[in-house]
């Protein structure tokens, strides 16, 4: 029996998904999420099968501790983790948070690197090592579950990284991970960095080791499988890959290499992964920032086919050019099931079978959107129900909202619009004309809602095919050093412009006011 034989026939080992789409996720700039468009994240990873879901960085803010605690009330099989730095306030303020879960985790992390301890953390290695094991234990009063990471792992001398690993078990960690911090390692170095520190710690056996790979270099993923085969058996990732710089390993992409190569990869995870594209869709939806076409597993042409050679083979037998079916990750094809004589039932089934569970007031405001879309679109796609969806869950709570837009234009100049907007129920109107019709209506709305922010992105893309598409647009402010990104969808580009534009302001004061009531409670 040749290795690769035994390998497969032995049984598939349990490989634990620790998402981080809520905390390292949403450090990507611009990617800030409100608390209900957590908490539908949240419920979505909880439903899919992720096993631990980091839900935030509880003393960064008032809010993140909310969001974290609300989490951990609400999540009904996976263990929810708050982040911590190796400080005593940091690691008290996470207990307190997920004490209100089922299984709760309190996750702190210290540096090792030579150049982290020099100009970033200022210690000794000693200095260090006394930290983790103060740290540790006090989190260990609080939890029972406790993961350590060492930050910059690759980048420590493999002694001195041993030590810390050691003394973190022996404090309490029940969980190790050590994080490729800078995407700096290859897939044979980060292999073989968890098999050494494994080998060579003596109480290896009594904690989880966990990989963590960021994508600089373009090799999270392929970094996190080497992890596993090193002797890991937990990924930390990301939905879309999304996070700090160039993003985390993707969870999709993770997860899939998994279940499609089995053949040398004898692992398994309890995703279920026909909702996979739900859940791409979803985050992209709350985060505002769109999927790439040819972003693997979930993105719009995964499974398409052009070429007339990769297409002959199709028809005669997929598995020609596809290694996976669309249906595995939840792709169905488009289909022209819903129109204007859709009733409620109709609709709420629809809404079910694409993952959506709504309370009644938002599946009312959805009905009514999609009523007013239909009397406007011939045919309503699945695609065209998502982005509808996707905007009301991420307006329902905002304070600026769009009334009516007119908007004149032409190869004649000046353009001119005429904005209605409602400002916390007073209805506000004004006329400005612009530099072509996209620039008239934002200046219409900087006249209604002063502000000191700066456009940095606008972007235009079809929801769907046709003349009649939705237009879909995607816009970035920032102000001072925030940034925040907002989507509009509607048949009418300028219209979906002016959704856009006002989502990313209702974002930005909405974050203002919590930074000043957070000022006020301090004070």
């Amino acid at each position: 029996m040749t290795d690769q034989t035994a390998r497969t026939a032995s049984p598939a080992e349990r490989v634990l998904i620790f998402d981080t789409t809520l905390r390292d996720g949403e450090q990507c700039p611009g990617a800030t999420m409100t608390l209900e468009e957590k908490l539908a994240v949240a419920e979505m990873l909880d439903t899919m099968g992720v096993d631990i879901i980091e839900a935030g960085f509880p003393i960064a803010s008032n809010g993140d501790f909310e969001a974290v605690a609300e989490i951990a009330r609400r999540s009904k099989r996976a263990v929810i983790a708050g982040l911590a730095r190796a400080i005593p306030a940091d690691i008290a303020r996470a207990g307190e948070a997920v004490k209100f879960a089922r299984r709760g985790r309190i996750h702190t992390f210290v540096s090792t690197s030579p150049i982290h301890l020099a100009h970033q953390m200022r210690k000794t290695e000693d200095e260090v090592v006394e930290i983790i094991l103060k740290t540790v234990a006090q989190a260990r009063d609080l939890v029972e579950d406790i993961e350590w990471s060492a930050m910059d792992a690759t980048r420590t001398p493999i002694d001195y990284l041993c030590r810390c690993v050691e003394a973190a078990i022996r404090a309490g960690a029940t969980t190790i991970n050590l994080p490729d911090t800078v995407g700096y390692a290859t897939p044979d170095e980060y292999r073989a960095m968890f098999r050494s520190v494994r080998e060579r710690v003596p109480n290896a056996d009594k904690a989880v080791f966990s990989v963590h790979c960021h994508n600089d270099l373009g090799l999270a993923v392929a970094n996190s499988l080497a992890g596993i085969e090193g002797g890991a058996r937990q990924i930390e990732c990301t939905i879309n890959g999304i996070g700090e710089r160039a993003g985390n390993a993707a969870l999709e992409e993770i997860v899939m290499a998994i279940k499609t190569r089995a053949d040398v990869l004898p692992y398994e995870t309890g995703i279920d992964t026909t909702q996979l594209v739900r859940a791409s869709k979803l985050v992209a939806g709350a985060t505002h920032f769109p999927v790439q076409y040819n972003k693997a597993i979930v993105g719009r042409n995964a499974f398409a086919h052009e070429s007339g050679i990769h297409q002959d083979g199709m028809l005669k037998n997929q598995t020609t050019y596809e290694i996976m079916t669309p249906e595995s990750v939840g792709v169905h094809k488009t289909s022209l099931v819903m129109g204007k004589h859709s009733g409620r039932a109709a609709f709420r089934s629809k809404l079910e079978d694409m993952g959506y569970r709504l309370s009644d007031n938002q599946f009312q405001d959805a009905f009514e959107r999609f009523k007013a879309l239909a009397d406007r679109k011939k045919h309503v796609y699945d695609e065209d129900i998502e982005a509808l969806v996707d905007e009301n869950l991420a307006t329902a709570h905002d304070r600026i909202k769009l009334v009516s837009l007119t908007v004149i234009a032409g190869t004649r100049g000046p353009q001119r619009a005429t904005l209605r907007l409602d400002i916390e129920g007073r209805i506000v109107t004004e006329e400005t004309d612009g530099n072509g019709p996209v620039d008239a209506v934002f200046k219409a709305i900087h006249a209604l809602v002063p502000h000191e922010a700066a456009l940095e992105l606008y972007d235009v893309h079809a929801v769907t095919e046709g003349t009649d598409a939705q237009a879909e647009v995607s816009v970035r402010l920032r102000q001072d050093d925030r940034i925040v990104t907002a989507r509009g969808a509607d048949p009418d580009t300028l219209v979906a412009s002016a959704k856009a534009y006002l989502a990313a302001l209702n974002k930005l004061q909405a974050g203002a006011s919590r930074l000043h009531a957070q000022h006020a409670a301090a004070e």
